[in-house]
């Protein structure tokens, strides 16, 4: 039994002038499928820190910003919880030394530090995913969609994904932990802690 690591990167283009969700489920899969892994792990990362990989149903309904329903709904919360970023100063970052940074590596001018909404998204939804592989197959579930989110703003800029498809290329042993018995993850009550109380008799004893 073969162990393997494959790795893939994939290259996309961001609208710029609102986030963009991409919908690579369709790459993933066919990266899955080229690895010959049957058994394991698909990581997918985002290279970038105002970017997110998320998992989520296809909405299918899109609207005229080109986002599907669910995304756009998503879109209006994180925009209650972290406001587009539209004033100067509207947040702390970035400072005079982060500014004079981007001018430094040759940013194009200093809009493209004013982002800070998109990094804080980016930390609130995290930069990657990742998925089981069961003989060949991503189990993501039966409507799961593989979406990189470009949460910043600022520009239109080409932007990468990086895919790392890991596992055996044999066969796993029964999958089903104690013969597929459901486990109860109910509260369980100690003998003394399910005593008689002489108050119960008002509801125990009635006529």
């Amino acid at each position: 039994m073969e162990f393997k690591v494959y790795q893939k990167e994939l290259q996309l283009q961001s609208k710029g002038w609102i986030p963009t969700f991409h919908d690579v489920s369709k790459e993933v899969r066919e990266i899955v499928e080229a690895s010959g892994i049957k058994n394991g792990t698909c990581t997918v990362a985002s290279h970038h820190t105002t970017c997110s990989v998320m998992i989520q149903e296809c909405s299918h309904d899109i609207d005229s910003f080109d986002l599907e329903y669910l995304q756009h709904d998503l879109l209006d919360i994180m925009r209650k919880l972290i406001p587009d970023f539209k004033e100067e100063h509207q947040y702390r970052h970035p400072g005079p030394i982060h500014a004079a940074f981007g001018r430094y590596v040759n940013e194009p001018g200093d809009f493209t530090s004013m982002n800070t909404d998109g990094h804080l998204r980016s930390a609130f939804f995290g930069r990657s995913e990742c998925i089981t592989i069961k003989d060949g197959v991503l189990d993501g579930g039966e409507f799961a969609h593989v979406y990189f989110v470009d949460w910043d703003q600022v520009r239109a800029r080409p932007r990468q994904l990086n895919i790392t498809v890991m596992g055996t290329t044999g066969d796993v042993e029964d999958r089903k932990w104690n013969n597929g018995e459901v486990i109860n993850t109910g509260r369980k009550y100690l003998p003394e802690q399910k005593q008689y109380m002489p108050e119960y008799d008002l509801y125990l004893k009635r006529d």
